[in-house]
């Protein structure tokens, strides 16, 4: 056996030469182990794995690449200085007396141990395909170039290093494969297998914080490059993800809720962040973490947020409390915007949890957020879906519909489109409907009838329908001069446009007005019209009726 400090001996050594000396100490260490006095139990499971490395020793030297690999020649290396560890032992458990029992007994454990890494890691040279890269420059076309082959064969290499050895062996890889990601993170990405991940996610638990720490960052690589989610998830990732966000280090629980924030990404894999016991630690989070850990934690729960049937356990987690608090002093912006999604999602149908969110003073927070140059559209769908559980009185005292005018103003199409659809659900009484008009929407919602999302334009003509019931609104509609082009437009028959019915409302309540019968008759409404009676459009006979007399009227007139 050579000495670990012969290092050239070592080297000089081929991979041929490991194997004639591994092979030739499997007999002597089993006759010495035979003849080990004490430990009878111990010494017969150590002599029932050293009688399976002559068949490993056979699988891996048959391979076509064995000489070609240095995992090949490590590994018998490995397996050799097994072996003449058991030579020594067995040859003072033949002596009538040694010293230390229990260390002997500790010795033998350690011992049996490290056959087993032996024994499995001859296994997965094999398994893991690692070897039959050596191969690759025969086979491949010649128009890839040897050194990007030679770049994909030692980043396979390095992978498998992941697998095998003992765990600072797997250490030192897992350096070279951080190393690796920063500078060729496509060729690593290509080159994982699962066992990879698996091992990977094994080192995740690791006793070395440095370990988790690096390991968690390359896991977190991986979550965010979109190629291996459900490999990541399926090998067991979560549980312990979910206890770096608990107690890792700074980096360790930034890396894991970037990776959750990722993987909640999937209703599927949200759930299981829930039933993994993923909800407190990332609310946590929430409260104390720093900017980035803040923010990504509040993402990830908004995504968990998302699914419907998981909504009343956030709930009892404490999530709407964190979440009006991120609203009112969250570090980042993200974390704010993350928040107001996170409350849109949880009031989207659950009566009890918009009762909460009223009571925590999420209607205030809301309304506070919508105050920036751009408000955000999740910020106005979730007031969208509180405001038909805050009575009216309330809603006009904390503001409400000067912020819904900015919206209308600042606000993205889709932020838009939410505030309008606040106002359709706040104005149920006449008072609202007059507070509303007399606060400068009705241009506003006039403008937005000429928007390209259908659904902006039918929610803009449900809220112009619902304002004209007050005579002062009306007034404000007929004024505007693009009013009724933009309703006519609107009469479109096509299946599409939704909007139809509430265009044929406003210009029924428009239609009273000479001027404006002759603008909807000169923009065509009455071939329109027409098509939408047959289609038994609610209005649309009785309008195209009086429309038509108006016509004859005018008509005659001319005459």
């Amino acid at each position: 056996m050579v000495e670990d400090g012969d290092e050239v001996a070592v080297d000089a050594r081929s991979t041929e030469d490991w194997l004639l000396h591994a092979q030739e100490l499997v007999p002597v260490v089993l006759d010495k182990a035979r003849e080990a006095k004490g430990f009878a139990g111990r010494w017969k499971m150590i002599i029932a794995k050293l009688e399976q490395i002559p068949s490993r020793l056979s699988d891996l030297s048959s391979h076509p690449c064995f000489s070609k690999n240095a995992l090949c020649k490590e590994q018998l290396q490995a397996v050799s200085k097994t072996l003449g560890e058991a030579i020594e032992l067995a040859e003072l458990c033949m002596k009538e007396k040694y010293e230390g029992k229990l260390r002997m007994q500790s010795d033998l454990d350690a011992l049996t141990g490290k056959l087993d890494l032996n024994l499995r890691d001859c296994g997965l040279l094999i398994k893991t395909g690692v070897l039959g890269e050596a191969t690759l420059p025969l086979a491949v076309s010649s128009s890839v170039a040897e050194s990007d082959i030679a770049i994909h064969n030692n980043i396979r290499e390095l992978l498998a290093r992941l697998q095998i050895g003992h765990l600072e062996a797997k250490h030192q890889a897992l350096d070279s494969v951080v190393e690796a990601m920063k500078e060729d993170e496509k060729n690593v990405l290509a080159a994982l297998g699962r066992s990879n991940i698996a091992a990977l996610v094994q080192l995740l638990t690791a006793t070395s914080p440095r370990i988790r720490e690096k390991t968690v960052t390359v896991i977190c690589s991986l979550a965010e490059s979109g190629s291996c989610e459900n490999w990541l998830v399926s090998e067991g990732v979560l549980p312990p993800l979910i206890r770096l966000v608990e107690s890792g280090s700074a980096v360790g629980k930034e890396k894991a809720t970037i990776s959750l924030q990722r993987l909640s990404m999937s209703a599927e894999t949200a759930r299981a962040i829930v039933g993994h016991g993923g909800v407190p630690p990332l609310v946590e989070l929430c409260q104390i973490g720093d900017s980035v850990s803040q923010a990504s934690a509040a993402c990830t729960l908004k995504n968990i947020s998302a699914v419907p049937e998981v909504r009343q356990t956030l709930s009892e987690e404490g999530i709407v409390r964190t979440m009006i608090n991120l609203l009112n002093c969250g570090i980042l912006l993200g974390s704010k915007e993350h928040a107001a999604e996170c409350l849109q999602n949880l009031t989207a149908s659950n009566e009890n949890l918009r009762k909460s969110v009223i009571s925590e003073g999420g209607v205030r927070s809301l309304l506070a957020y919508l105050d920036g140059p751009l408000p955000q559209e999740s910020a106005v769908g979730a007031l969208r879906n509180l405001v038909g559980s805050v009575p009216e009185t309330s809603l006009v005292s904390l503001g409400l519909v000067p912020r819904l005018v900015h919206v209308l103003k600042s606000g993205s199409l889709g932020a838009q489109q939410a505030a309008v659809a606040a106002i359709c659900r706040v104005c149920s009484s006449t008072d609202m409907k007059k507070m509303v008009g007399e606060a400068g929407c009705i241009p506003l919602l006039v403008k937005m009838l000429e928007a390209k999302s259908n659904s902006a334009r039918e929610v803009a003509a449900q809220a112009i329908a619902s304002l004209m019931v007050v005579s002062q609104n009306r007034k404000e509609v007929k004024k505007d001069d693009k009013s009724v082009p933009n309703l006519v437009q609107l009469l479109d028959p096509s299946p599409i446009n939704t909007a139809k019915k509430y265009a044929v409302t406003c210009l029924g309540s428009l239609s009273s007005s000479k001027k404006c019968k002759k603008l909807m008759i000169s923009y065509g409404a009455i071939g329109y019209l027409k098509k939408l009676t047959e289609m038994d459009i609610p209005g649309a006979k009785k309008l195209h009726e009086r429309l038509e007399r108006g016509k004859l009227k005018s008509f005659f007139s001319k005459k």
